[in-house]
């Protein structure tokens, strides 16, 4: 779901502004959305895996003023261009960027995180062709193993993906003793069918899963946003 008409084009936030020449992906719906969605309570220390420009660090560094934010990208131009977002936002003394990949990050770091949150360009369709060798260096499996061994024991891990894959991905955190507590199901009118899941994972099974809906435009017209999403991304969007 794309966000930006040139999406060569600084795009301004409320309390920051992300600039998007290099960066694999771009600002998009889906990035504002899991920003705006993600939660833990109170957490102290956050990851964003595969940061991009930094989009989802930014906001949750808006959101979370207590908490100190590692976004870690693969891809370098993504990376040093986040680091660029960072360094010029209010945040720059609790946001850090490292360009690294998942498995060497999850290998070294000692901390344990209280919200981990992911928007893998990796896994959805029709973004540039050269983000596509990351399915070679970060599979599901490796996500979620990954993951698990630096989530905090309650700690929360959230994330967004297309429909299909988000469907694979939750019986396969199940298999690894990740469990489901939350999905919500994002369509992007009334009139079209469900693209995105959004998920909300912990350590601990619980009896039942949390299922919503959110709907981002109205029937009759384009960037008409329903009150349910103007809700939730009011605190980021210039104009809302």
């Amino acid at each position: 779901m794309a966000q930006n008409s040139n999406l060569s084009k600084p795009f301004r936030f409320k309390q920051f502004t992300i600039r998007q020449m290099d960066s694999l992906m771009k600002v998009g719906t889906d990035g504002i959305v899991l920003g705006a969605w993600a939660s833990a309570d109170a957490p102290q220390r956050i990851l964003d895996i595969g940061t991009g420009t930094g989009l989802i660090a930014l906001m949750l560094a808006q959101r979370y003023p207590e908490a100190q934010i590692d976004a870690i990208e693969i891809d370098e131009g993504s990376a040093f261009e986040a680091m660029d977002n960072v360094r010029n936002s209010p945040f720059a003394n609790r946001v850090h960027v490292t360009h690294t990949s998942l498995q060497t990050f999850a290998e070294n770091t000692p901390n344990r995180y209280d919200l981990i949150v992911s928007n893998p360009p990796f896994f959805n369709a029709g973004l540039a062709r050269n983000a596509a060798r990351h399915t070679s260096t970060l599979t599901h499996e490796d996500l979620i193993f990954c993951t698990k061994k630096i989530l905090h024991e309650k700690g929360q891990f959230c994330l967004i993906l297309p429909k299909k894959e988000g469907e694979d991905f939750i019986e396969l955190a199940e298999k690894n003793a990740l469990y489901l507590a939350e999905k919500i199901k994002v369509r992007p009118k009334s009139s079209k069918p469900v693209e995105r899941f959004l998920l909300r994972f912990s350590n601990f099974h619980l009896n039942e899963t949390t299922e919503n809906e959110l709907l981002i435009e109205r029937e009759g017209g384009e960037r008409i946003y329903t009150n349910n999403y103007t809700n939730l991304t009011r605190k980021f969007y210039l104009k809302l």
